[in-house]
């Protein structure tokens, strides 16, 4: 069942068949973070950085003019992961906390005073860090926060969002209402025009026993009454209909998305955490991941990010505070 709500031509996709052999830009994320240098360094709270990881991630941001970082936690285990790790800390502020929960506190306060303008996870859990973040209205939305990660694979022509795979475990569909429109915006935001959004479950068939596959149909029609806009929405589709056009034919699926899809909606965070992972580890995609829904970019990195995955989070965090300024 295909749902367009834009009124536009559709777009041709008779040149995009098999996505292993289709041309491609697989620099995204780079290209994002050059993107990001034309703007002015993020004041950001980088939360707990007391391991080697975390800590370098932020001072290569700050290096690279992505960030201006305000470390807050316990001094001491800041101070021996820098010394481990050859940083030298002099040019840097550290505001001082007993343990990682005062950090995300901390944190959370110099963000509610407009001190910081974005905040960055450190060595620490991601509820432990989100739930100090949740509980302070100043720096909710109306909005429902949610995660994406923006994904460069090789094999794939476009870069893949991919939400929601890290925060909402279980999202209502009124939850994913606000998570399709959070990864519509953050896509327009980085400059895709109309992005085709593939909302995803285990059959491309509506089934009463598949809650996702209800929970599709129903975004779909409420993208056809203007309740969720900007974008081009389909489902429900299996992952292989939402990524190759051979596999929609091959089952006799015309879809403006199938085969192009920009952002992937699993159907709930294990889903999405799976997906995302086994690109990383088994397709060597390139991984960035950003929180959006709030009064300002929150970068959710994790504790095996490479330092590009970092930067490449701080780069979106840099351009959507810039739209928000503009």
């Amino acid at each position: 069942m295909t749902r367009r709500i834009v009124d536009e031509p559709p777009l041709d996709i008779s040149t995009v068949r098999n996505p292993v052999s289709a041309e491609r830009s697989p620099h995204y994320l780079e290209n994002l973070v050059q993107q990001a240098h034309g703007h002015k360094p993020l004041r950001t709270a980088v939360v707990h950085p007391v391991d080697g990881a975390s800590l370098r991630g932020a001072i290569e941001a700050a290096r690279a003019r992505l960030i201006i970082p305000v470390l807050v936690g316990p001094e001491t285990k800041i101070r021996a992961a820098a010394q481990e790790a050859d940083i030298d800390l002099r040019d840097y502020e550290l505001v001082a906390t007993e343990h990682s929960h005062a950090a995300a506190a901390a944190a959370v306060a110099l963000a509610r005073e407009r001190r910081v303008a974005a905040l960055m996870k450190g060595s620490l859990h991601t509820d432990e860090f989100m739930e100090a973040i949740v509980c302070e209205p100043r720096l909710r939305t109306a909005r429902r926060m949610s995660h994406v990660f923006i994904i460069d694979a090789p094999a794939y022509p476009r870069p893949l969002f991919v939400t929601d795979a890290a925060l909402n475990i279980c999202p209502t569909l009124e939850d994913k209402v606000d998570i399709v429109q959070n990864a519509i915006d953050l896509a327009c935001t980085l400059g895709l025009s109309n992005p085709k959004v593939a909302i995803l479950s285990a059959v491309e068939t509506v089934s009463p026993k598949i809650r996702s596959t209800l929970d599709a149909a129903v975004l779909c029609k409420m993208a056809d009454r203007g309740q969720i806009r900007g974008a081009t929405l389909d489902g429900p589709l299996a992952f292989d209909n939402a990524v190759s056009r051979d596999a929609a034919e091959a089952k006799g699926l015309h879809s403006p998305v199938a085969g192009q899809a920009d952002i992937f909606v699993v159907p709930d965070l294990e889903a999405g955490n799976i997906l995302a992972k086994q690109l990383e580890y088994l397709a060597q995609a390139k991984l960035a991941g950003i929180v959006i829904g709030a009064r300002l970019p929150i970068m959710l990195t994790s504790r095996t990010d490479p330092i590009a995955a970092r930067l490449a989070s701080c780069a979106i965090a840099v351009l959507l505070a810039g739209a928000a300024t503009a």
